[in-house]
């Protein structure tokens, strides 16, 4: 895949077929915490009231076509120093290196638009190895293991934790 047609930008309505085709597949959806969409109506409702409003969701895009997400949730308060980051790409583009670059991409901008931002942190189930290695790809630090951290469509798992500090970044 050639790097320079992977781009990030905003979720738009016009998306929703392309959202559809993707977020409608379990296994993309089988590592988030959000259900697997049913119809186009529904991935449209996604875009215009979740991915639309959200501060920071990026639709990760070839030749403008969306194939994926990234999502970062700033804390605030006292919390306002770290985020957390996730993502998504469509079955058909797996082990093409498209869910690093696209990480690789978001970082600067994240640290960036967040400026109090200090840490971007990732949780990874400890059975998605693909994810493991897109973080590790993306200059992430593995951290630890968080045993029976949180529950994940009725079972408990075990996560974990990666991150990278903006000193890492030559911003």
């Amino acid at each position: 895949m050639d790097p320079s047609r992977i781009t990030l930008r905003k979720f738009r309505p016009t998306d929703a077929d392309d959202l559809f085709s993707w977020a409608g597949d379990d296994q993309v959806t089988r590592y988030l915490r959000w259900k697997t969409l049913e119809s186009k109506q529904e991935a449209l409702t996604f875009i215009e009231e979740v991915c639309m409003p959200h501060p920071w969701r990026r639709s990760i895009c070839i030749d403008d076509c969306s194939v994926g997400f990234i999502s970062v949730f700033s804390g605030s308060g006292e919390d306002r120093c770290r985020a957390d980051i996730g993502y998504a790409v469509a079955v058909e583009f797996w082990g093409q290196g498209i869910a690093s670059k696209a990480v690789e991409m978001a970082i600067p901008q994240v640290f960036q638009d967040f400026p109090e931002l200090v840490r971007l942190q990732a949780y990874v189930d400890v059975e998605n190895k693909a994810s493991h290695r897109v973080l590790e790809k993306a200059g992430f630090s593995k951290e630890g293991l968080l045993r029976k951290y949180f529950y994940l469509k009725g079972r408990i798992k075990d996560l974990v934790v990666y991150s990278i500090l903006s000193k890492d970044e030559s911003i």
